[in-house]
């Protein structure tokens, strides 16, 4: 026997009910199997609003129609992929069901609060519409199922919102249902019935506890809660980068997770299984080929320790100081005994000193808690003793869950030599007594760093970027100057940066402990080690250092020919050449195999909007569906900066002269006017998106008369420039007698075709506004239309390529 649960995100529409469908199938074909549904997604908070909020009777019967229009369109799609199913038959039920719930709410229109038994009737409704959903659907594949009535069955004490099973009698009375080995078993969740055989609700999240319950009644082997996530994470995935799935944990240490803030079962749910020792596994509705995290009794501890890092947020401490206690003796005592005779939670006692004793609540019940103390301590609330006790709020308590784990000297102080390089201040320190946990008292605005930081150095080995700088020129420079400057930044995220050579196209300097990098300039010019690619080949095959990056400043093209090869050596590639991009399809092909071969990362954020997030932004996109319809952009930062002099009535060639001055042109201007420059970028935002073409396929206007290009010398050429000037004086005046601009735009269409031109812009266009050295992307496409997405920033400069090549480099480890 197993027993199979599955939540509200995994009913949430007719693909979904029908996929858990199959999956009940997949089980009953190798074991019987009982079944646990929660209501499909938002059913129950629909519901809720009506009993939980002050609303009126318009609105009630609003959330009404909008849980029963979900319901409905449910059925109608289940309809229409499983032809065979029970439409009419369920239609009815749902009918049934919600005019009920609109009888009931026009009967209690006049109360201002709907009684809990009431209550209890109105929340619950989605559960069991989810059992005669499953049902109809089964018994349309001729499956025989038979349906546990939780209220008669599932016997319960307490309030009708909040109840708490009795498993022995409950045991007792489905042990006496005649259940046939051929049929599949149902049951509605989060339902149970008290001794007067009313419905009442066992809380929220009380369908896993439901399940639970099922499966010891009906002596299951395993219990398999199904839900949206792979299984238990060392960390919320949502939070923490860098999580792994546990493939076990113990009861005990997921009833720890729980207690202090994970997501993954309440602690009432995984008691009953660890008392009756039943398994569970964590599974995932979307993804069931996951194996999920097993919860049993047993499990490896040679595996790590630390099993996960969870927090609670909204925390309150309250410190009393010793003088109080030494007044009453039995003061601690009495708080903890009072606390809990209230039904008070206290999340961890702590100590900050030896004069003090502080325990944490939740914030929600600070002022109950401050009244209780006061009154306990027979104490105005004038009197100054009482004025001692400290409430500090705006607290997390983050807690790291293992085995035996205060035990482990190295893990302590790893917490606190991680969180102390932050400067993130520990308030207090505690071990439960279950001895699976220790947990600390920081200010919640710590609470995320603190757990990246902890849980990168207890799951994580510290992070080494080993560096291979080729191109020292103002783009590798600024990045030497960058790392530098972030070196203390990234040590406090455990990212270290290490440079082992650095290198031109004459000679290179081999870095080593005793020399440090800030002073790089000065050793480089000493040095005497030549460097050509004989010095390259030796450097690869004698490279052991894990996780290590060739980083290309240069633009020659020779280097860019042995990606291939750096690549099958076990190196990562950061470049800002765009020349292995704009070569042959063939080999712009090769890389990339040769990078997803060797599990290496070719990064080149840089070949397009220098520091700009061109390349990741636009691969995003199209991994998540998305199609180019149409692009246009300046992509070169020193002709934005010098058609928006042309603007200013600047002549071209000062313009141009004032674009070299400031570093944005090449070391030829020539080279940036001659148009080919846009066009290699056009070409690689163009192979990004999937269009088969070479450079030679691009139409480029040029911006320059064909004789131009046989001036060299830089001087010379800038000279030779005023003899266009006016040519360029009077474009600009035509363009602005029309209310536009000229600018050199780049542009993808539809099918491939790219094209570089000279185009007057109007001033509706994102285009129109971009000057001065910056570069804007406009992508139409599928998701972003009639508004494109627009990229803009600078896209020229040392500096801002440097940053494109740094975030790439950090890359290389995530």
């Amino acid at each position: 026997m197993k027993l199979l649960k599955f939540g509200g995100t995994s009913l949430a529409n007719a693909e979904k009910f029908l996929c858990v469908s199959n999956i009940i199938e997949k089980n009953k074909n190798h074991e019987q199997v009982a079944i646990v549904l929660s209501a499909p997604a938002k059913i129950t908070n629909y519901l809720a609003n009506i009993v939980e909020n002050d609303i009126n009777i318009n609105q009630a019967l609003e959330q009404i129609e909008l849980a029963e229009n979900i319901f409905i369109n449910i059925i109608k799609n289940i309809k229409k992929i499983q032809s065979c199913f029970l439409y009419e038959e369920t239609k009815k039920i749902v009918k049934k069901e919600f005019n009920q719930l609109k009888k009931i709410i026009n009967n209690f229109t006049l109360f201002k609060n709907y009684p809990e038994h009431i209550q209890a009737i109105i929340i619950s409704r989605g559960e069991i519409l989810s059992i005669w959903i499953m049902k109809n659907i089964l018994a349309s594949r001729s499956h025989l199922v038979t349906i546990i009535d939780p209220i008669e069955n599932i016997v319960s004490q307490g309030n009708y919102l909040n109840s708490t099973v009795n498993i022995h009698e409950s045991k007792t009375r489905i042990s006496k249902i005649n259940i046939k080995n051929n049929h599949i078993i149902l049951m509605a969740g989060f339902i149970g019935g008290n001794e007067k055989g009313e419905l009442v609700i066992l809380g929220r999240n009380g369908s896993d506890y439901s399940a639970a319950i099922l499966a010891c009644c009906l002596n299951a082997q395993l219990c398999e809660i199904w839900t949206d996530v792979d299984g238990v994470f060392t960390s919320d995935p949502k939070k923490i980068f860098n999580t792994c799935l546990l493939k076990s944990i113990s009861y005990e240490e997921a009833m720890e997770l729980s207690y202090l803030g994970a997501k993954v079962l309440h602690p009432r749910t995984i008691k009953p299984l660890k008392d009756f020792n039943i398994p569970c596994i964590i599974k995932n509705t979307f993804n069931i080929r996951s194996q999920g995290t097993l919860i049993c009794k047993k499990h490896n501890y040679s595996e790590n320790i630390v099993k996960g890092i969870t927090n609670l947020d909204g925390i309150v401490m309250y410190v009393i100081p010793n003088k109080l206690i030494q007044q009453n003796h039995n003061l601690i005592s009495m708080i903890l005994s009072l606390f809990k005779k209230k039904h008070i939670n206290i999340i961890l006692i702590t100590q900050l000193s030896q004069n003090n004793f502080s325990f944490c609540i939740l914030e929600k019940d600070t002022q109950k808690g401050l009244l209780l103390l006061q009154q306990l301590c027979k104490l105005e609330s004038k009197d100054k003793s009482f004025s001692d006790i400290k409430v500090i709020k705006n607290l997390s308590v983050l807690s790291i869950i293992g085995f035996n784990i205060f035990q482990q000297h190295n893990i302590t102080s790893k917490i606190f030599s991680s969180l102390g390089k932050s400067k993130i201040n520990i308030l207090s320190i505690a071990q439960r007594s279950s001895n699976y946990s220790i947990s600390i008292v920081i200010k919640k605005k710590n609470i995320l760093q603190s757990m990246q930081i902890i849980h990168d150095k207890l799951f994580h080995n510290n992070k080494i970027i080993n560096v291979f700088l080729i191109g020292i020129g103002g783009v590798g420079s600024a990045l030497i100057q960058q790392i530098l400057q972030q070196k203390h930044f990234l040590e406090n995220k455990n990212i270290t940066i290490k440079i082992h050579a650095i290198a031109n196209s004459k000679k290179i300097l081999f870095l080593n402990d005793s020399i440090e990098l800030k002073n790089w300039k000065k050793y480089f010019k000493e040095s005497k080690e030549k460097f050509n690619l004989e010095v390259l080949s030796k450097l690869l095959k004698n490279n052991y250092f894990v996780n290590s990056v060739i980083v290309d400043c240069t633009s020659d093209e020779i280097l860019s020919k042995k990606y291939t090869s750096f690549l099958l050596q076990g190196f990562h590639v950061v470049t800002s050449n765009k020349k292995a991009n704009t070569s042959s399809l063939k080999y712009y092909n090769e890389i990339r195999t040769t990078a997803l071969k060797e599990n290496k990362k070719f990064l080149y954020e840089t070949n397009v909007g220098a520091g700009l997030p061109v390349i990741q932004t636009l691969k995003n996109l199209f991994y998540t569906g998305d199609n180019l319809i149409c692009f246009k952009g300046i992509l070169s930062g020193s002709l934005s900066f010098i058609f928006g002099k042309l603007e200013e009535n600047i002549l071209l060639s000062d313009a141009t002269k004032q674009a070299k001055d400031l570093g944005f042109t090449e070391p030829n201007p020539c080279d940036d006017l001659s148009g080919v420059d846009v066009a290699r970028k056009l070409l690689i935002l163009a192979r990004e998106v999937g269009y088969k073409i070479e450079l030679e396929d691009i139409e480029i206007q040029a911006i320059l008369p064909n004789h131009f290009k046989k001036y060299k010398n830089t001087e010379e050429f800038l000279y030779k420039l005023k003899e266009i000037d006016s040519t360029f004086k009077e474009k600009a005046q035509n363009a602005k007698n029309l209310g536009k601009v000229l600018r050199f735009v780049g542009t993808i269409e539809q099918g491939g075709k790219c094209s570089v031109k000279i185009e007057e812009i109007n001033s509706n266009h994102p285009l129109y506004k971009v000057k001065n050295g910056e570069n804007a992307l406009t992508f139409y496409t599928n998701y972003y239309q009639p508004i494109p997405l627009v990229l803009r920033g600078y896209g020229a400069g040392n500096n801002v390529t440097a940053s494109g090549v740094f975030s790439d480099l950090l890359r290389t480890i995530l």
